[in-house]
């Protein structure tokens, strides 16, 4: 029996399709945005919330734009008023109808910022309706409770976004993006290898540094909502400040780096390390550099490091799905969740 998760990560070629021929000719409405701005603010929570880190690390690294992640609380709870004249304001939300995001778009509008939503909610979702420029994605309808092609959507707007902003990158890059996840989907790598190793597993650390490291948070962020395992997402230099003392053969890592990357040196030593000390060290993408530095390896896509974030997410999507399959859980329908979530 084919899962509704297991639909939607096939669905995602045909969605990033969709939603690049529709936002790639957008991509002046943002230069506009940012003729006025200098820096950015990202609103999100949850899986948004991981995209957020992409768009943060895209538009440091690639636009020269300072980039912060907000605490919706100050605007929420808090209710502190802030200067943010010169920022542009970026909310992320799947549905563009989580109340508490949309509340701090209005704020940030309050406060003197530009505003830019990202969602798939639609143009007449009250997110869009709030933002100054709405990036509609074209996911189409997501039923299973883990998102995976609106994750994948949301980071193509967000480079789309870069893209308005400056960012230093070949626009063309955008396009190879649907046919590597495809190749991806129908060649994940050794997934069941990996889904051996962790179907015993209480626990593991996930990490990455760099563009990739919302891969990282996204990752664990499904194999705790799909299949209960206590997942850490950490960044690999975080993790070697104390952290990686939990790593051990009850507590595997996954480790992820594009194979272009800066980041992938201290990845592949990463990887050595925790064979080295007794424990499983299973990578996705890096190539072959990383593969042979683990124990068990999924393919990543054969991308430009500022796009391949969009690619190295469907391996993890892949084995939450097969791993939630294996432990007997419904990845469609984890226990205590739902597809909006609303927060105070």
């Amino acid at each position: 029996m084919t899962t509704k998760m297991r639909s939607e990560i096939g669905e995602q070629p045909e969605a990033l399709r969709a939603t690049l021929d529709s936002l790639l000719p957008r991509v002046g409405e943002v230069t506009a945005l940012g003729e006025e701005t200098r820096q950015l603010l990202f609103i999100a929570r949850g899986t948004s919330d991981n995209a957020a880190v992409y768009g943060r690390y895209l538009v440091e690294s690639h636009a020269g734009r300072l980039a912060a992640l907000a605490a919706p609380s100050i605007a929420t709870t808090y209710k502190r008023k802030l200067d943010l004249t010169g920022v542009l304001a970026v909310a992320i939300s799947q549905s563009g109808r989580t109340e508490e995001i949309v509340e701090t778009l209005a704020w940030a509008k309050e406060c003197g910022a530009r505003t830019v939503g990202i969602t798939n909610g639609g143009e007449d979702s009250p997110l869009a309706q709030a933002a100054d420029v709405a990036l509609c994605t074209l996911a189409g309808e997501e039923k299973a409770v883990p998102a995976t092609k609106t994750y994948t959507t949301q980071l193509a707007a967000l480079a789309v976004l870069a893209l308005g902003l400056g960012a230093d990158v070949d626009r063309d890059d955008l396009r190879q993006v649907p046919d590597a996840v495809e190749q991806l989907i129908a060649e994940p790598g050794d997934l069941e290898a990996v889904v051996d190793g962790l179907a015993d597993k209480h626990g593991a650390v996930v990490s990455a540094r760099g563009l990739a490291f919302s891969t990282a948070l996204e990752t664990a962020l499904k194999l705790k909502e799909a299949c209960y395992l206590h997942a850490m997402g950490l960044s690999y230099a975080d993790l070697l400040h104390g952290p990686i003392a939990v790593v051990d053969a009850d507590t595997p890592a996954l480790l992820v780096a594009a194979e272009n990357s800066p980041t992938l040196p201290g990845t592949v030593a990463l990887a050595e390390r925790v064979v080295a000390a007794g424990a499983a060290a299973y990578t996705i993408g890096g190539g072959s550099a990383l593969a042979k530095a683990g124990t068990a390896a999924l393919n990543g896509p054969a991308l430009p490091e500022w796009v391949a974030p969009m690619g190295l997410i469907v391996p993890g999507q892949l084995l939450t799905e097969a791993l939630a399959r294996r432990l007997g859980i419904d990845p469609d329908a984890p226990r205590g969740l739902n597809k909006v979530t609303q927060t105070d």
